[in-house]
């Protein structure tokens, strides 16, 4: 006679594929969401991320499923956008590629997200409708494209995170001794972007991101980068602490084990419920 036994489900995780008429090819993506998912009729919180290629690297499998265990945080569903080839052209800033002609293709990656990605998620799972629920995050490149893409969209997502981001991203070589270096881009793109008083961010940068010291401050130049981009962001009116969130992680390389070292820190920023 046949015993049921009894099991757990800790977590529902697929792959799919998704074609972009913006890209002009098909976009795979990695879904993950906690037990919570198939029982609540309430639409859950999400966190987009880029270079979702790199999944198992950043060993998200067991962080997450560490997150879904724990009790302080809210429950959320996880995807992760892969890229391919067309990286160093569809990541960047939809407002111009860089003054090398890499990101030419960053506003059709732009408009696939907005126009297309969000919209299918929405349609097809069970997902918050709340703008403030919806979180978008990257690595290196992948988290420029990601802050490029919120500060221009505050009307679709609440929250971004990026870990070593590639701020430098210029319309013009670096000057000696030009103290402004206004041709980061993304200090622009900050700046003409409509504030949105419900948009927080989260930087993460290491000691070891780099070794270039282009001002010649002692700084490298991506803590440098980032400690600018958060000024930008001062001055637009989001305040440390209450808006913005800068880990500094002493020892920190440009690289996958750091980000994954502190990718735990980011999703508790991300979903920690409310006293």
């Amino acid at each position: 006679m046949y015993t049921a036994i009894k099991y757990e489900v800790e977590f529902t995780s697929f792959r799919a594929s998704l074609y972009s008429a913006n890209l002009k090819r098909k976009v795979r993506f990695r879904w993950m969401a906690p037990p919570e998912y198939r029982e609540t009729s309430v639409g859950l919180p999400v966190v987009l991320m880029n270079d979702g290629q790199d999944y198992m690297a950043l060993n998200l499998e067991r962080t997450l499923t560490a997150c879904y265990a724990s009790r302080l945080l809210q429950p959320f569903v996880f995807v992760a956008i892969e890229t391919n080839v067309h990286r160093i052209q569809e990541y960047g800033t939809a407002s111009s590629a860089d003054y090398k002609g890499r990101g030419k293709r960053a506003g059709a990656y732009s408009r696939f997200i907005t126009e297309e990605f969000v919209p299918f998620l929405k349609s097809a799972f069970n997902l918050s409708p709340e703008k403030e629920d919806w979180v978008f995050c990257g690595m290196s490149l992948g988290g420029l494209s990601a802050m490029d893409i919120v500060v221009n969209h505050p009307e679709l997502f609440g929250k971004v995170g990026v870990f070593s981001g590639s701020f430098w991203w210029r319309s013009a070589a670096y000057v000696k001794a030009d103290k402004d270096d206004r041709s980061r881009i993304i200090l622009d793109v900050i700046r003409d972007s409509p504030r949105a008083p419900h948009l927080k961010f989260w930087l993460q940068c290491g000691t070891l991101d780099e070794t270039a010291d282009r001002n010649k401050n002692g700084v490298i130049d991506a803590i440098d980068d980032t400690l600018d981009v958060i000024s930008e962001l001062e001055n637009k009116g989001y305040r440390r602490q209450a808006d913005i969130e800068y880990l500094l992680v002493e020892g920190g390389r440009h690289d996958l084990p750091t980000w994954a070292e502190a990718y735990p820190e980011f999703l508790r920023w991300a979903f920690q419920k409310q006293a």
